[in-house]
């Protein structure tokens, strides 16, 4: 039943005209109401002039005259018309518009508006809060649709918008989706895309399955790049994108992701990348074919009766394929390729777990150059410190157990494909304290069977057996420390530490290490007799207002003694030696000869203040009076908006260890994804030794409300199979995706 205000129903009793001003009240739950300057009634049929206003449900339209129909709800309403909706949804001016309130149908001419759109931004995609603005001659309205005739749209702001779809119809669900056919995009009023069907979601985490924008550009290596995408909402735990793209000098490539949530506690995601390549184009007029494929899937899942379940599989055809082919420099140096699956259980202070692993390192780009090591599969029972004696020098018992069949094969010799091996680890371990000193000392004895051995480079079927003895014991010292008054900017209270540590190790038993075939760091343990020193300075800031206490700095200095130079034997002068009594210590080997010492090792961590940090790691080698390897690197957060970052890395020791590098790295920001405005960031590898930026990357991008504009130099110089300049470029539109050859994942900010 519609509801008239209280001067409208006065108005009822006298026929003639009159005008009075009416105060606007809340609508009702249902019915209409409506508000006028005047208001003639001619049976069913009121004629509204001068402020006209009418409410039903949640819309109000508002007009210098409106003609409504009391039995029929048709309305019609001209001059200045604005329709709203109070769920914020829709906000629309008019000319006139016909509108029936009883089935929501109606027809808007010369309209404007907006239509409301939830921000779709992340980390990687550019967004904006702005809604989705119209304006068409003609606007029909259905009960929950729009469809908008020879219209334009944009998020823009409609006085100066940067870009506009327009097109013959516009299907607009508001808050759902906008469909629109036989669009035509312009970019400053210039024609850029063609779209004959384009389908947008307007919800905050939409999920439909569609068509991605393309991805065109042009690329030094690969020429003419044309790509598309599909995405493919498969049911509420699964989706998957499929990608097909087109280089013009090369050949074609397809890619595919699903990802799945099976149940509440497991998911999975997976990624495959292959390119059927023509070949790259030698000097000669040949081809060199560099195409491949490349897969990846990690999975999680909590399985019944306590086990948990992780699978991260990689698979690589050839180091060739990745460098040809990749977009970052990360991925283009990095040669190792490991894959592996496991189910554990863990229960009071005990272990089980059943993996299978293969890990592969290429040597090279050439084919076949590859060390290959399978554990298929490897099955373990562990135990971590389970106390079986208390008082004041308790006794634990811990315990690493394995048996597995493995395998390696790499171009000098091949073991079988299926080697047994097994290893048990027993250990009692105790803990005391003497005048401050704590002491713990450990006493281990390590069985291991190995289904074939080496036999110089040669591997045979005969079995092998080890078992060693081992005695440790860890001493630390009280820690010294002081407690200083800090100044203003670092804290009220400053607490220096230092803490001395020592370590002393025996290992008997290991006579035949190198007929070990290397698997894992279980085939590296060697006869030693060996001290550690280490030295830790930390450096504690404290404010007393808010009680927040943080380590500003810590220095770390550390050596090994070898009171058995040549380790029990293991030591093959003029080679390459890697033991478990280096690994320990530090990733760069140093045993290429039997020495009494090790490196003295270096760790320098600092970070002041939140602005500011810097870490240094160094190996100065007294035998050989230099530093052999140092890695360095500073950051600076100037501002919110303004970062900076500089590294060093070298390594100098004999190129029997390891190859020689001196590089230093460089990186420069100004600006943030979604920040409107110019946004710089320069990235650099320059390799002294070769005297060339081995790597190179230059981005521009400029925002504006509701789009962005990308630019981008890299170059890359790694060896022959990479060794290309590219430029690219990208179109960013507020949430709805980018189109062009720069992609957002690769992109500084």
């Amino acid at each position: 039943m519609r509801r008239i205000a209280t001067l409208a129903i006065l108005a009822l009793c006298a026929p003639a005209a009159w005008t009075a001003d009416v105060a606007v009240e809340p609508p009702p739950v249902d019915g209409t109401q409506i508000f006028a300057r005047i208001q003639e009634n001619d049976g069913p049929v009121s004629r509204l002039r001068g402020d006209v206003e009418v409410r039903t449900g949640s819309i109000v339209v508002t007009a210098d005259e409106v003609d409504y129909n009391d039995d029929t709800g048709e309305m019609e309403a001209r001059g200045n018309v604005h329709y709203r909706n109070l769920n914020g949804k829709e906000d629309l001016y008019a000319d006139k518009v016909a509108y029936n309130t009883q089935t929501e149908l109606g027809t808007f001419y010369v309209t404007h508006g907006t239509v409301t759109s939830a921000s779709q931004g992340g980390p990687r995609v550019l967004s904006t809060d702005n809604p989705f603005y119209l304006d068409a001659p003609i606007v029909h309205k259905t009960a929950d649709n729009y469809v908008v005739v020879d219209g334009l749209v944009t998020n823009c702001d409609p006085e100066h918008p940067w870009w506009t779809m327009k097109s013959p119809k516009t299907k607009i669900a508001p808050g759902e989706y906008a469909t629109i056919r036989n669009g035509v995009f312009r970019l400053k009023g210039a024609p850029l895309f063609y779209l004959p069907v384009f389908k947008k979601s307007l919800e905050r985490l939409p999920r439909r399955s569609g068509f991605l924008t393309p991805n065109v550009g042009t690329s030094s290596r690969y020429g003419f790049v044309m790509g598309e995408s599909y995405y493919w909402a498969i049911n509420r735990s699964y989706d998957a994108t499929l990608t097909g793209t087109l280089y013009t000098s090369r050949g074609f490539a397809t890619q595919a992701a699903i990802r799945g949530r099976p149940t509440q506690n497991s998911y999975f995601d997976a990624n495959f990348f292959g390119v059927k390549d023509r070949g790259l184009l030698l000097d000669n007029g040949d081809r060199r074919k560099q195409g491949g494929k490349s897969f990846s899937m990690r999975g999680v899942a909590k399985l019944p009766g306590g086990f948990r379940g992780v699978a991260d599989i990689k698979y690589l055809s050839s180091l060739e394929f990745r460098q040809a082919f990749t977009q970052t420099y990360q991925e283009a140096v990095f040669s190792q390729v490991r894959s592996i699956g496991f189910v554990t259980k863990n229960f009071s202070s005990f272990s089980v777990n059943a993996s299978l692993l293969r890990d592969e390192n290429f040597q090279s780009t050439e084919r076949d150059d590859t060390v290959v090591i399978r554990k298929l599969p490897n099955l373990e029972f562990n135990a971590t410190d389970h106390q079986l004696l208390g008082g004041k020098a308790p006794v634990y018992f811990s315990l690493d157990s394995a048996f597995d069949l493995v395998s390696r094969s790499q171009p000098a010799f091949q073991t079988r494909r299926y080697v047994q091996r097994g290893d048990f680890f027993p250990r009692v371990t105790s803990n005391f304290d003497w005048k401050g000193w704590n002491v713990t000392p450990t006493f281990g004895g390590r069985i291991t069977g190995y289904g074939q051995q080496r036999v110089g480079d040669q591997i045979v079927g005969t079995n092998l057996y080890r078992a060693a003895a081992e005695v440790s014991v860890d001493i630390a010292p009280p820690a010294l420390q002081r407690i200083f008054n800090g100044p203003s900017w670092l804290g009220d209270k400053v607490k220096h530490v230092i803490e001395p540590r020592m370590r002393y190790r025996y290992t008997t038993g290991v006579d035949d290490f190198d007929a070990v075939v290397r698997i894992d760091d279980r085939d590296l343990l060697n006869n030693t007799n060996e001290v550690d020193f280490s030295l830790t300075q930390r450096l504690y800031s404290k404010r007393t207002s808010t009680g927040e206490t943080r380590e500003i700095a810590s220095l770390e200095i550390w050596q090994r003694r070898y009171l058995d130079p040549t380790l029990g034997g293991a030591i093959a002068p003029g080679h390459r030696n890697v033991l478990r009594s280096s690994i320990d210590l530090t990733p760069f080997a140093f045993f290429d000869q039997n020495r009494n010492y090790s490196p003295i090792m270096m760790s320098l961590r600092t970070r002041p203040t939140y602005k500011a940090g810097l870490e240094w790691r160094t190996d100065y080698d007294p035998l050989r009076e230099k530093i052999v390897n140092s890695s360095v690197a500073f950051d600076y957060q100037v501002t919110s908006l303004i970062r900076a970052g500089i590294g060093h890395n070298a390594v100098r020791a004999p190129t029997t260890l390891s190859p020689a590098s001196n590089q230093i790295s460089m990186l420069v920001g100004f600006g943030d994804f979604n920040r409107r405005g110019w946004n710089v960031a320069l990235s650099n590898l320059y390799d002294y030794r070769q005297r060339i930026f081995i790597y190179s990357a230059s981005q521009i991008s400029y925002n504006t409300d509701c789009c962005g504009f990308g630019v981008e130099f890299r170059r890359y110089a790694i060896g022959q199979t990479l060794n290309s300049n590219q430029f690219r470029v990208s179109l960013s539109i507020a949430n709805i995706g980018s189109f062009g050859t720069l992609r957002p994942q690769e992109r500084f900010f």
